[in-house]
């Protein structure tokens, strides 16, 4: 709002001539239309409407966790921003982000909500709205960061540009703009991305596709540090749920400590197979996991995993 006015008299300074009623639509025939599109998508294969259903709220759960790793959970002083903007928070770290929040928003809406699929419907509007509202707030911020790193930021450029720098300066003070910019967009696009965590990970338990497997316990060790933690991050990577049953007794497979838990019981009882139930999606890699003794030798020493499990190392 301050920098505006001054754009508009320095283009009046250059001679660009600027409508006095705004720009019609007119103005730009070949980018606008008033037509709408045939509604040709129905609901009929409600199998695949569920497999973009958990693709999507998969895709929700990656992407927050992701952007978990850069700590916006509180408030930044001024001295902590200097110390990550921009080497670690930058105008193309978060257009990145932007960009896979933006691609998961078009995914929803080409074949979620305008597939005409009603179950748990209002659970997926609610979702869209996490995403949607985190787009947003990503947007501003790669602009506000633009603005920043290309105009306020002092790159040791030529007396020339270090002028405009420090007239733009005194119109937008450096310090509030990387404020709002940390403190306002990055914490609630934080926010909104936790948040939605539960509810993509029901709405994710609701729609996948459940099975089980027996499988043996690793040789050697039991379920120690290693298999249970290769396990979990299995579970962790799909984000649906599954059981790892001993008994008549159910454990977390996406808990390391759960897993331990287990571990002990099965070691005390003897116990040479388990029981995974749970999101197929992971089970398949749990069981390629344990046909290669969950990593280990028969040492308990680390091996070389299968290139489907890729994402472990």
């Amino acid at each position: 709002m301050k920098i505006a006015p001054l754009i508009l008299l320095e283009a009046q300074n250059l001679n660009i001539p600027l409508p006095d009623k705004g720009y019609q639509p007119t103005d730009f025939p070949t980018t606008a239309t008033c037509d709408m599109l045939e509604s040709d998508i129905d609901d009929k294969d409600k199998d695949q409407q569920k497999q973009h259903i958990v693709k999507i709220a998969s895709e929700f759960l990656s992407i927050a966790g992701n952007f978990d790793q850069l700590g916006f959970y509180e408030p930044y002083d001024f001295q902590e921003i200097q110390t990550v903007v921009p080497e670690k928070i930058n105008e193309v770290e978060i257009r990145r982000f932007e960009m896979v929040v933006h691609n998961l928003q078009s995914s929803f809406d080409t074949y979620v909500i305008h597939g005409g699929y009603q179950q748990e419907k209002q659970k997926l509007l609610d979702l869209r709205g996490h995403f949607s509202v985190v787009f947003h707030l990503l947007q501003m911020t790669g602009r506000l960061l633009h603005l920043y790193e290309r105009h306020l930021h002092d790159m040791g450029y030529k007396s020339t540009y270090q002028q405009v720098q420090k007239q733009l300066a005194s119109i937008v003070n450096p310090e509030t703009l990387l404020d709002r910019t940390i403190n306002y967009g990055l914490y609630y696009a934080c926010h909104f991305l936790n948040t939605g965590k539960k509810l993509a990970r029901d709405i994710l338990n609701e729609n996948i596709e459940r099975s089980s497997i027996k499988v043996g316990i690793p040789v050697a060790l039991g379920f120690h540090s290693r298999p249970s933690l290769l396990v979990a991050k299995i579970v962790q990577h799909y984000g649906g749920q599954v059981e790892l049953c001993v008994g008549e007794d159910r454990f977390d497979a996406s808990s390391v400590l759960d897993i331990q838990w287990a571990g002990g019981k099965i070691h005390k009882e003897n116990v040479m197979e388990v029981i995974f139930k749970g999101d197929t999606r992971a089970l398949a890699d749990i069981e390629t996991l344990a046909g290669v003794n969950y990593g280990e030798d028969m040492m308990g020493k680390g091996v070389c995993l299968p290139n489907e499990l890729k994402y472990l190392r």
